[in-house]
């Protein structure tokens, strides 16, 4: 929405007019039971609880849904989801309710070990070019038309070799546009183990655990990441290649996936 403020500047002040980005509670509801509330923006909701059910250990695999639907309310949006029924017992093994702000993925987990959950190891010959990685971010921000009205979202993009930024979604949440951007592959039949994730944001803890629930086994940022971020990539067979900003990159991890020229490897 459009928005009037005053900008105040050394030279003086003035009316203007800003583009604002909407952010709405999305409730995640699976056969009939909140499972968690997120704010977030309202578009590519289904792209979102799709990723989000899948990130989150509700579903190991999109065909575990046996529905789907919308509903919007006054208050926000429902996405509803009905699971096969022996998902049930996973999702009371990690049950949560969240009130989620968008500076954080973790909030409302039962407990500790929650928050450093185990994750799967991610192999695969993915290869990527320095120049690829390097251009990452930028190729990146020419997929946030939300982010040039605004100047306030945040984006995750997939980059394959060879192809360039082949999808990116956005929100006003790193976590919520991570969640759309793997609900949109998976919906797709596009496999993460094909190319690298593209962040617009520093790398925290739950991006890397999604990253690699997702089996992406390249993780890129404008940023950089936690020392903890770091460390769980490491063990997750994860590359992590960060402050990327055209004229080059920092690699932290599984150093091998990096290659001087373009790989056709996809």
């Amino acid at each position: 929405m459009d928005r009037a403020g005053v900008a105040v500047r050394a030279d003086g002040i003035r009316d203007v007019q800003r583009a604002l980005p909407e952010e709405v509670p999305v409730a995640m509801v699976y056969d009939g039971s909140t499972q968690a509330v997120m704010m977030a923006t309202p578009m590519d909701i289904a792209d979102f609880a799709h990723g989000f059910a899948f990130t989150e250990g509700a579903v190991t695999a999109l065909d575990q849904i046996e529905g789907f639907e919308l509903a919007e309310h006054p208050a926000g949006i429902e996405a509803r989801l009905w699971l096969r029924p022996d998902r049930r017992d996973a999702i009371a093994a990690r049950r949560r309710y969240m009130a989620g702000p968008v500076g954080c993925g973790l909030c409302g987990i039962d407990s500790l070990e929650e928050a450093v959950r185990p994750l799967p190891h991610v192999g695969g010959d993915l290869r990527l070019a320095h120049a690829e990685i390097a251009g990452a971010t930028d190729r990146l921000r020419d997929c946030q038309p939300l982010h040039d009205k605004t100047r306030a979202t945040h984006a995750a993009g997939f980059l394959r070799p060879g192809e360039g930024m082949v999808m990116a979604r956005e929100d006003v949440g790193r976590h919520n546009a991570l969640d759309k951007l793997i609900g949109a592959l998976l919906r797709q039949g596009i496999d993460p183990a094909g190319g690298a994730i593209v962040m617009s944001s520093r790398l925290s803890v739950e991006l890397l655990q999604k990253c690699a629930v997702a089996g992406c086994p390249m993780l890129i940022a404008v940023s950089a990441p936690t020392a903890h971020a770091v460390r769980l990539a490491e063990g997750a067979g994860i590359t992590l290649a960060v402050c990327a900003q055209g004229d080059g990159f920092v690699l932290y991890t599984h150093l091998q996936r990096v290659v001087p020229e373009v790989s056709d490897v996809a």
